[in-house]
């Protein structure tokens, strides 16, 4: 009599998960009374993986509120806390994120501010000071 063995995708996963226990505990001292635990956590992230699921990933959680982040002399940086007069440099520098990474990775939206709204103003002024952003008078 020939048996047809039907090779499920659920079957499949059991025998992943048990390559991937067996490796594990083979390279490491496992307790008897985890590995239950410890196979339902390997065949649950197979499982999710196999389906397409995202792993929930909680956002990080920032340095300081939000609301907080943005005052009239200085910006915080939600990565470590540090104030600044403009933002983009430190988070190239030491973070490798541009601005508009970091609004992402923060959930910030588009028109959060990269400069210090006075340090904003400061240069504004000086720009007009100077003429800067009007017409030449006659000329070339």
């Amino acid at each position: 009599m020939d048996e047809v063995v039907t090779n499920t995708k659920d079957d499949f996963l059991v025998e992943l998960t048990a390559e991937v226990v067996a490796a594990y505990v083979s390279n490491n001292v496992v307790q008897t009374s985890d590995l239950p635990g410890l196979i339902a956590n390997v065949h649950s992230a197979l499982g999710s993986t196999a389906s397409g699921e995202n792993p929930t990933t909680e956002r990080p959680k920032p340095a300081v509120p939000v609301r907080k982040s943005v005052q009239n002399d200085y910006i915080i940086c939600l990565e470590d806390g540090m104030k600044f007069k403009s933002l983009k440099r430190h988070l190239m520098t030491y973070y490798s994120l541009t601005p508009d990474e970091y609004r992402e990775k923060w959930g910030l939206p588009a028109d959060y501010p990269m400069v210090a709204p006075a340090y904003a103003e400061a240069r504004s002024r000086l720009a007009k000071e100077m003429g800067l952003g009007q017409k030449r008078k006659g000329g070339k």
